[in-house]
């Protein structure tokens, strides 16, 4: 049964009760007499520095073994100087990119965005629409929608009409 450093220190001071010497033998921990420390209670923890390399679950790789550390998708050589891991300079992410993978080092751009959204309608890119009477509206390359409002003359009547589907209002009596 082999315990990690941290899982040893909590049966340490949580449970001091239930961890007497006689529980735990040398047999269980292994190392040579040099890379030993041990406690009051005869505990023996191995010291890796410049032997292998530990991950944030305590996992113990050997010199010149590859590891991923953590959540990183970058690996990682032990070295006895610790781990030395790849840093590449990554390509950026398009902005219309709409599905991202991590499988790799570095993120990847598998879907780009090729439609404008505009109010929960999509529109391809290039195509013109007319939300309301008085708005033109075309989808740029950007995949932004850039809208015209008409602008309507002052009209020549005193009571002028607004007639459906019409933009500007309308004289009906001279």
């Amino acid at each position: 049964m082999a315990l990690h450093i941290h899982e040893a220190w909590i049966l340490l001071f949580v449970l001091p009760g239930l961890v007497t010497p006689a529980a735990i033998s040398h047999e269980d921990y292994p190392a040579d007499e040099g890379d030993q420390t041990s406690s009051n209670d005869n505990l023996i923890f191995d010291d890796y520095r410049g032997k292998g390399c530990v991950d944030d679950s305590g996992f113990v790789y050997k010199l010149g073994e590859r590891f991923f550390p953590g959540h990183s998708n970058c690996p990682c050589v032990c070295t006895e100087d610790g781990p030395v891991c790849d840093q590449p300079e990554c390509p950026k992410i398009h902005p219309k990119c709409t599905k991202v993978e991590h499988n790799g080092c570095c993120p990847e751009c598998k879907e780009v965005k090729n439609f404008c959204e505009y109010h929960g309608k999509n529109y391809k890119i290039l195509e013109e629409f007319k939300p309301s009477p008085c708005e033109w509206c075309r989808c740029e390359p950007s995949n932004e929608v850039h809208c015209v409002v008409a602008d309507c003359a002052v009209p020549e009547c005193v009571n002028p009409v607004y007639e459906p589907e019409q933009c500007c209002p309308v004289c009906k009596n001279g």
